[in-house]
């Protein structure tokens, strides 16, 4: 008798096809609103000095992972980012694109580095991991 093999269990997470591809889309994205951004004429110390407000977020932790994880998932979607730099691009107002713009390109390189949108259960639990 030969003993049962083990269910293959896939390639690892951070090996698969599409997660490689989500974090090659996501650093496109990042670098093309940092384009945009000097392309907007922004300034280096408007944009140090808010890149890294998004993750103010995680404070939500504090009160559990569910509203943790809503409070991230809320800052680290791109759909407000978007929202404002299209504002700001329909108004042409230089303000709200360029912070759109530094919040689109935070976004994108969280997602890059492999930084995910929270499910409640857990802080690692994100939507490049597999459980």
């Amino acid at each position: 008798m030969t003993p049962i093999a083990k269910a293959d269990q896939g390639p690892t997470p951070s090996r698969t096809p599409p997660t490689v591809l989500l974090r090659l889309e996501a650093a496109l994205i990042a670098a093309a609103a940092i384009a945009a951004y000097v392309h907007c004429e922004g300034g280096a110390g408007l944009y140090f000095g808010l890149w890294l407000l998004p993750d103010l977020a995680l404070l939500g932790y504090a009160a559990g992972p569910r509203v943790g994880a809503a409070c991230y998932n809320t800052t680290h979607t791109m759909f407000l980012p978007f929202a404002l730099t299209a504002w700001g691009l329909f108004t042409v107002t230089p303000l709200p694109t360029q912070l759109g713009l530094i919040w689109v390109s935070h976004v994108g390189i969280d997602r890059a580095l492999g930084y995910g949108l929270k499910y409640a259960d857990g802080f690692h639990h994100t939507h490049f991991t597999r459980t």
